[in-house]
């Protein structure tokens, strides 16, 4: 007799966290679709969800460790390769020092509970100042600006638009229709987005693409790549001169109000206007409309980011929020409330600036070296040069920038180990791949992203299949390495495991807020055997909704998170912002001198001409990680690696549509097909990033019959934003002609 059921969990392929009911029969997932009755998604899925079945059944997913062989990759038992993982990291830990041990992070790992707790056990035995994550890829700029204003670690501050109480959204160099809201959790976003402008608000959208955002928007407008924070300070610029300047929530929170009024003197729309593409006529309105308006919004992501201002764009972004007195206002932004705090089991307080890379002085952020310095730290000799990688869960060698310099990088490393389940462009390089359950076979809570939503919820994952007998999760990988490098290996699992579950205590109960609780009743109630469970009931219990270990009956732990398999709404957000400040004087910091001081090197940029054609990327509904392009059900269809470009273009460079381009920057070139739409500005080609397959000794047969190319051949490492270090990934000057 089959054994047929359904699993209600979260879908594990973007931020939106959207409830599936996951159909099983046997062995086999035979169905995925929304489920109804999450209170959060309420049924709503995107064509991603379909991915969960096809990449639990992918045969070319690893299931067991690999080693690299001259005839290929080797399966080996997992002692064998955690003893070699050991031994090598520490005979170079040895001869080199901690620093020669470098870590990248991929953004999969955020969806991974166990991950997401014990990378830090694994960092800390390490000791290394050499790790690089994904954030710095896409998110660095948001982090330095929010720690910097706010003064906590990201994302404890921050702040998220409101969307279904806003009157008035602007979206810019963002699209949220199909990346479901990123920094700003929200299933059905496309139904969010609409709402906005059928209860009669507004949706203002400012992309030099006509996204599928700004196809839904009340209007959209046309903005050159690299020129959002002019744009937005022309805004403040607006605020001050027309005497619009507001404060609301934030009065009396806020220093260096004169000092944002001096910057923004030179920012008046007039001046902007053909640096950013858009007539100051339009740019005043717009202020005067955010200012008019009950409640307004600014949201800001990728493409503020990704670009050679993109913590000043950040900056500005928020300063439009603060002066229209919209933060922490319903329909404004406003700060969640997590029933998982996991600022109680860290440090909350942004740090930056603690050290400089090696070879080119690149600031630290949050204990990270920007992701853009990764190759010249592997390639360039001399005292603490990395010698050896730990990969988790990425494809570094097709989503960082001059992808061919880091994959010359990755294959010059005395030994390179990557946590992963496909030996893809990047993993190929590695000398141990170490894999762990697909998505459908692990249990959790979305920690980071209940965070940054824009409800508060809670919600447990259950896992739709059991992992093999022999699988080791994410949390086992990072703790079995960690102690053998902390002289540990001699203890036994669970004695190494209770050690780490009371630093999470002593921890978490640290600043007072439960005197008496102590962490041994926390070690001898929560719940669980072994592993991230235990410690997320520590944080539910000991959160703003929690039971407080038996002191409040009926608050929320994580059996009653369980036994709620749709998930748990907490209502909507609450303003906060006292809980939320972390700076020394208390005060919301708007001019931090690292953003002051990089004002000149826009203005500068401003004066210069601007160059003839630049790329930037864009986003598919069916397309995160590159995993995704080797999952039949979300490759299905047209071909989407295609260069977009705009009719004037085309025919000024002699492009056809269905032809071929060649285009080159300075660090690379390459051939894509051509698209001619009138959804590109003028002066901007488009790109998907994540494709550029069928690379010798990977294992992908989807996705190498469907190869694209390679965006990041292009995007040039030694172009970045100064004040955080992140390389620029959108407005990269390029040259393109008929192939």
């Amino acid at each position: 007799m089959s054994d047929k059921r359904s699993v209600h969990r979260v879908c594990p392929f973007c931020e939106a966290t959207c409830g599936l009911t996951v159909e099983v029969d046997d062995d086999a997932i035979v169905g995925v679709r929304g489920d109804r009755d999450d209170p959060f998604s309420k049924g709503f899925i995107c064509p991603k969800a379909y991915g969960l079945k096809g990449l639990y059944h992918d045969p070319d997913r690893l299931r067991r460790p690999v080693r690299r062989t001259a005839d290929g990759f080797e399966e080996i038992s997992w002692e064998e390769a955690y003893d070699e993982v050991a031994s090598r990291l520490i005979a170079i830990r040895d001869e080199h020092g901690p620093d020669a041990i470098g870590t990248y992070t991929g953004n999969p790992i955020v969806h991974d509970l166990g991950a997401v707790l014990y990378r830090p056990v694994l960092q800390r035995a390490l000791g290394s100042r050499s790790l690089f994550n994904s954030a710095a890829i896409d998110t660095l700029p948001k982090i330095v600006q929010t720690g910097l204003m706010f003064g906590r670690s990201f994302p404890l501050a921050v702040p998220i638009p409101d969307i279904d109480r806003s009157d008035y959204l602007l979206v810019i160099g963002a699209n949220p229709a199909v990346s479901h809201g990123s920094l700003m959790t929200m299933p059905d976003a496309p139904g969010r987005l609409k709402a906005v402008t059928e209860r009669g608000g507004k949706l203002v959208v400012v992309d030099p693409r006509r996204s599928e955002t700004a196809q839904i928007a009340s209007e959209h407008h046309f903005i050159r790549p690299g020129s959002d924070a002019a744009f937005l300070l022309a805004i403040v610029h607006t605020l001050f001169e027309e005497d619009r300047v507001t404060l609301g929530a934030a009065e009396d929170l806020v220093e260096g109000l004169d000092d944002v009024q001096e910057v923004a003197r030179e920012f008046s729309p007039e001046s902007v206007a053909e640096h950013c593409g858009i007539e100051a006529a339009e740019i005043r309105r717009i202020a005067r409309e955010l200012s008019d308006a009950e409640s307004a919004a600014c949201y800001g992501r990728l493409g503020t980011c990704v670009q050679e201002f993109g913590t000043l764009a950040s900056w500005a972004c928020e300063l439009v929020n603060i002066l229209t007195g919209n933060l922490d206002r319903p329909g404004g932004v406003m700060f969640t409330r997590p029933a998982a705090p996991i600022d109680a089991a860290f440090d909350g307080r942004f740090a930056m600036g603690r050290w400089h890379s090696r070879v080119s002085g690149r600031p630290e952020v949050e204990g990270l070296i920007p992701s853009s310095t990764m190759a010249e730290e592997i390639l360039t000799e001399g005292p603490g040069q990395v010698r050896a990688m730990i990969l988790m869960m990425t494809n570094a060698a097709r989503s960082a920038a001059n992808s061919e310099r880091i994959e010359e990088a990755f294959s010059r490393l005395d030994f390179l180990v990557a946590i992963d389940f496909y030996i893809n462009e990047t993993t190929r390089h590695a000398d141990i791949i170490l894999p762990t359950p697909s998505p459908a076979e692990l249990s959790g809570y979305e920690v980071p992203f209940y965070l940054l939503s824009v409800r508060n919820i809670a919600k447990w994952s259950s896992a739709a299949m059991p992992p093999p007998d022999d699988a080791q999760e994410a949390w086992q990988v990072f703790s079995r390495i960690g102690s053998r490098l902390m002289g540990l290996d001699a203890l036994d699992p669970q004695a190494v495991d209770d050690l780490v579950l009371r630093q999470f205590a002593t921890a978490a109960l640290a600043d007072g807020a439960w005197p008496e609780l102590s962490v041994d009743e926390v070690f001898d109630k929560v719940e669980g055997d072994i592993g991230p469970d235990r410690i997320l009931d520590m944080l539910l219990r000991i959160g703003p909704y929690g039971d407080g270990f038996g002191r409040k009956p009926d608050g929320l732990n994580l059996r009653k998170v369980r036994e709620a398999p749709h998930g748990i709404d907490l209502g909507p957000l609450q303003p906060r912002l006292d809980d939320v400040i972390g700076t020394e004087s208390g005060r919301i910091a708007l001019a931090p001198p690292t953003m002051v001081d990089d004002v000149p090197r826009l203005q500068a940029r401003m004066a210069r001409p601007r160059e003839d054609v630049v790329l930037i990327g864009r986003r598919d509904m069916r397309s995160t990680n590159s995993f995704t392009h080797n999952l039949p059900a979300l490759m299905k269809g047209r071909e989407r690696c295609v260069l977009q470009v705009s009719p004037a273009d085309a025919e000024r460079l002699g492009l056809v549509p269905g032809g071929a381009a060649r285009v080159t920057s300075r660090v690379g070139k390459l051939v894509a097909p051509v698209v001619v739409t009138d959804d590109l500005m003028p002066g901007v080609v488009s790109l998907p990033h994540g494709w550029g397959h069928a690379a010798s000794g990977t294992r992908l047969e989807v996705a190498n019959g469907r190869p694209g190319v390679n965006a990041n051949l292009l995007t040039d490492n030694e172009a970045y934003d100064v004040a955080s270090g992140t390389a620029v990934l959108f407005g990269t000057p390029v040259s393109v002609e008929p192939a």
